[in-house]
């Protein structure tokens, strides 16, 4: 199996299964003398991790990582520091139960990767989907987290905006928020989380299932990123959003609204930064 590298300069390679003995990413590109802590790709795996609500995955996964290559210790012994040679990260798998999935090694589920992994390589891992499972997301986390050392100047956000045919109201977003304790849906709107709950409750007591719609904003972006013609921002977004298991579709600013609105309407005015600049 080829293409489970991405990125051009910052190259993330990620690498395991769902019910595999761990799973991990190796980062290539990293520059030298950046300074983190191993708390610090904690905490964005820890906001990920599993098991936290009833409305995600049961699975238990502690999630722990350990940083196997690419750093020197500083003198205080926790920071560790980039030497501009690849990062390898692990994650071990504890909670796997593969026994669960015995039913599912006998039939294709609709929707999933079963079949074409079966047509492409001849075999499939059923346990838990192998390498098609949304735990191959633990180990981007990971490189996400040390991506954000890298850059500090930018802030980059998401946020759950609809589920289903409940949306948001716009007027209650606050950022600060979308991490907190009480919201098991990172949204942005104190008063959608009772709404969310309730439809969401109804929709797995009809032993079904929806989907959502998640919003992702980028601040301090640098002018000039990507290159034409084939490796443009916006592509490389998009092909980073598809790969991800569960996702179906990407918009890009007003995305399929511009087709209905006019071009006054969808121009993207260019304003005067703090810096004086575009």
């Amino acid at each position: 199996m080829s293409h489970n590298t991405f990125g051009h300069l910052f190259r993330v390679t990620t690498w395991g299964e769902s019910h595999g003995p761990a799973l991990g990413c190796v980062v290539d590109g990293c520059p030298p003398g950046i300074r983190f802590t191993r708390a610090e790709i904690q905490a964005e795996l820890d906001r990920r991790r599993p098991g936290q609500s009833r409305f995600v995955t049961q699975r238990r996964e502690p999630d722990e990582v350990k940083i196997l290559s690419g750093f020197i210790l500083d003198d205080d012994g926790e920071t560790m520091i980039t030497t501009g040679t690849p990062v390898s990260m692990l994650i071990e798998n504890v909670d796997q139960r593969s026994k669960d999935y015995g039913e599912i090694a006998r039939q294709y589920r609709p929707g999933h990767a079963d079949y074409t992994y079966d047509a492409k390589y001849g075999l499939r891992d059923h346990r838990g989907g192998g390498r098609s499972s949304a735990r191959e997301t633990a180990a981007r986390v990971a490189a996400g987290a040390l991506a954000r050392k890298v850059v500090p100047g930018m802030i980059v956000r998401g946020a759950l905006v609809s589920m289903g045919e409940k949306s948001i109201d716009r007027a209650n977003w606050n950022w600060n928020f979308v991490g907190d304790a009480e919201n098991p849906f990172f949204t942005p709107d104190p008063a959608s989380v009772a709404v969310f709950t309730a439809y969401l409750d109804g929709i797995r007591k009809a032993g079904s299932s929806v989907g959502a719609v998640i919003e992702i904003v980028a601040d301090g972006v640098p002018a000039g990123l990507g290159a034409p013609i084939y490796a443009k921002l916006d592509q490389d977004i998009a092909s980073g959003l598809m790969s991800i298991n569960a996702v179906k579709g990407v918009e890009i600013g007003n995305g399929f609204e511009a087709a209905r609105i006019t071009g006054e309407e969808n121009a993207d005015e260019m304003r005067i930064g703090n810096d004086g600049k575009p």
